[in-house]
């Protein structure tokens, strides 16, 4: 239980420092990730599932390809879709993608302010937050089989809030 308290209470603090919202994809193989939480507005969500953007999407790209952070601001001249110029008409204004890995294991996050850049602090913290989700839902084999089904659930009720 203390391991759910603390992925939760983890995510409510990302919760309020990205006031945009963001996606979370833990342990990713291939495509398709083990976890995902996502804050961001229905409407921006519904678009983006509906055109595909995951495809074009730079970001997610910079998150298979690196570790650490980077803002979306950096991504711009690689967006050839218009994937990030799009997401700001959704007011999604400024954003961070992070990436950790370790081994065979990746985990994806993407944060976004609607009013400002984010910090070098708080890029920092939010590297080191998903650092430390990645490594609370690293193995399933490890999660109690209570615990892996309430996060689950947890990432159902993110993901359709």
């Amino acid at each position: 239980m203390a391991q759910q308290d603390e992925i939760r209470n983890t995510l409510a603090r990302l919760k309020e420092l990205a006031s945009g919202g963001f996606a979370l994809a833990f342990h990713v193989r291939y495509t398709t990730p083990s976890f995902l939480f996502q804050t961001y507005p229905k409407p921006w969500l519904d678009y983006y599932s509906q055109n595909g953007l995951v495809l074009s999407d730079p970001t997610v790209a910079w998150g298979f390809e690196n570790t650490g952070a980077i803002r979306w601001s950096v991504l711009a001249h690689s967006d050839t879709a218009d994937v990030l110029k799009k997401a700001a008409e959704f007011d999604l204004n400024f954003g961070l993608t992070c990436a950790v890995e370790d081994g065979p294991h990746r985990s994806i996050g993407s944060f976004s302010r609607t009013d400002r850049e984010f910090t070098d602090a708080e890029s920092a913290l939010l590297v080191a937050e998903m650092a430390k989700l990645h490594q609370l839902t690293a193995d399933l084999k490890t999660l109690s089989p209570e615990t892996a089904a309430q996060l689950r659930m947890m990432s159902v009720q993110f993901t359709h809030t």
